[in-house]
C-alpha cells in the first residue's frame, strides 16, 4: 500500500470539512432532537460531488475511488455521524448497486440523479423478523405478464420515507434459496409503494430510517437488476464494499469523540493543572488514538484492495469490526473523560455516545462480521 496522501484525498477532505463546519455543525443538535432529515442538505451535498463519488463521469459522478469516499465520510462524520451514514447509504448501497449491476441504459436513467443529489437512494434488505438472516425474507415478487408484482415490507430502512429511489432485494423463488432472492429499482410514486412507520432511535436521529410498504406494486421488467436469482449474491457484494463504508463512519465519529475529549482534558483544570496531566487521562488517550490509527490502517487496506478489484470480503468485515467496536469504545471513554458534563446535552460526546453503537449493528452486526472473518481464515 501506499501511504502518500494524494492530491485527491486532501482536496476532497478539506472539501468535506469546510463544508461540515459551514453547513452541518450549527444545525446538529436541532436536527437530532427534532428527528429532522435535512434532504436539502444532500442536494447541496450533490452539487460538491459527495452523493456520486464513486460514480463514473460519464453517468454524472465524480468517478474517484474508495481512499477519497472514506475521506468524505470520515470528514462528514467527525461533526454529525447521521449525516455521515445518510452520505454512507446512498452512495454504497442504493448508489452503488445500480453501478453495479446495471446495464448501461439503467445507469444512465439513475445514476445522474443519484450523483447530483436530485433523488436520495434507498436500499431494502431488511425485514421485520429476518436481519441477518435474508434467506428467510417474506417480500414476495411474482411474474405477471410483462410486470412483477411486489409484496411485503421492509424495516430499518435508511431513507426508507424520503428516499426518491429504491433498490429492493425480494424473494422470486423458494425459501432459503440463494438463488431465489432478486433485486429491483422501484420509483416513489409507484402505485403500491408506500412509506411506513419511522423508528424513533436512540441515536443516528437526524438519519431517517423507516419501513417500505408494497402492496400489489408492480414493477417492469426493464426494472431488474442483473438476472433473476441474482438479488443475494448481489446483496453480498454490495455489502462488502458498505462495510468499508461503515467503518469510515466508525471512524469519523471516534474522530471526532477523541479530539474533542483532547481538547477538553488540555483545557479543564482540576487540582490546579489540566487533567491531561494525569496519567489516568493520558492512558485513555493513548489507548483511543492507538485504535483509531489500527482502524484507518484495516480501512485503507480494504481501500486498497476495493480501488485494485481484488476480494475484500475479509479485510472489510475486519475493517468494520474493528473501527465499529473501537467507535464505541472511544466515544464511551470520552464520556467518561468529560465527566458530568460528558452527561449533558450542551457537549458534543454524548451525541457521540449515542449514535456510535449503531456501527456495531448495522450492515452486519460485529458477531455477523467475526462469522465471516473466521469463515475466510479458515477455508
Amino acid at each position: 500500500m501506499n501511504f502518500t496522501v494524494s492530491e485527491n484525498q486532501t482536496m476532497i477532505r478539506q472539501m468535506c470539512r469546510d463544508f461540515a463546519e459551514k453547513n452541518i455543525r450549527p444545525n446538529v443538535m436541532v436536527w437530532d432532537e427534532a428527528q429532522t432529515f435535512p434532504a436539502d442538505l444532500f442536494r447541496e451535498m450533490g452539487k460538491l460531488g459527495m452523493m456520486g463519488i464513486l460514480v463514473p463521469e460519464e453517468y454524472g459522478g465524480s468517478g474517484l475511488g474508495y481512499y477519497e469516499y472514506v475521506e468524505a465520510i470520515v470528514e462528514t462524520s467527525k461533526v454529525c455521524g447521521s449525516i455521515g451514514l445518510s452520505l454512507a447509504a446512498h452512495n454504497s448501497l442504493c448508489t452503488g448497486h445500480i453501478l453495479a449491476f446495471g446495464n448501461h441504459e439503467q445507469k444512465s436513467k439513475w445514476l445522474p440523479k443519484l450523483a447530483s443529489g436530485e433523488w436520495i437512494g434507498a436500499w431494502g434488505l431488511t425485514e421485520a423478523n429476518t436481519g441477518s438472516d435474508a434467506l428467510r425474507m417474506q417480500v414476495t415478487a411474482k411474474k405477471d405478464g410483462d410486470t412483477w408484482v411486489l409484496n411485503g415490507a421492509k424495516n430499518w430502512i435508511t431513507h426508507g420515507s424520503t428516499g426518491n429511489i429504491a433498490v429492493v432485494l425480494a424473494r422470486t423463488g423458494e425459501l432459503l434459496d440463494s438463488r431465489g432472492i432478486t433485486a429491483f429499482v422501484v420509483e416513489r410514486g409507484t402505485h403500491g409503494f408506500n412509506a411506513g412507520k419511522k423508528e424513533n432511535k436512540l441515536g443516528m436521529r437526524a438519519s431517517e430510517t423507516a419501513e417500505m410498504v408494497f402492496e400489489d406494486c408492480r414493477i417492469p421488467e426493464s426494472n431488474v437488476l442483473g438476472e433473476i436469482g441474482d438479488g443475494f449474491i448481489q446483496a453480498m457484494k454490495i455489502l462488502d464494499g458498505g462495510r468499508i463504508s461503515i467503518a469510515a463512519l466508525s471512524l469519523g465519529i471516534a474522530k471526532g469523540a477523541y479530539e474533542a475529549s483532547l481538547k477538553y482534558a488540555q483545557e479543564r483544570q482540576q487540582f490546579g493543572q489540566p487533567i491531561a496531566n494525569f496519567q489516568a487521562i493520558g492512558f485513555k488517550l493513548a489507548d483511543m488514538a492507538t485504535q483509531i490509527e489500527a482502524s484507518e490502517l484495516l480501512i485503507h487496506e480494504a481501500c486498497h484492495l476495493k480501488n485494485n478489484g481484488q476480494n475484500v470480503n475479509k479485510v472489510s468485515a475486519m475493517a468494520k469490526y474493528y473501527a465499529s467496536e473501537t467507535c464505541v469504545r472511544v466515544s464511551t471513554e470520552a464520556v467518561q473523560i468529560f465527566g458530568g458534563y460528558g452527561y449533558t446535552k450542551d457537549f458534543p460526546v454524548e451525541k457521540f455516545y449515542r449514535d456510535s453503537k449503531l456501527c456495531t449493528i448495522g450492515e452486519g452486526t460485529s458477531e455477523i462480521q467475526k462469522l465471516v472473518i473466521s469463515r475466510a481464515v479458515l477455508k
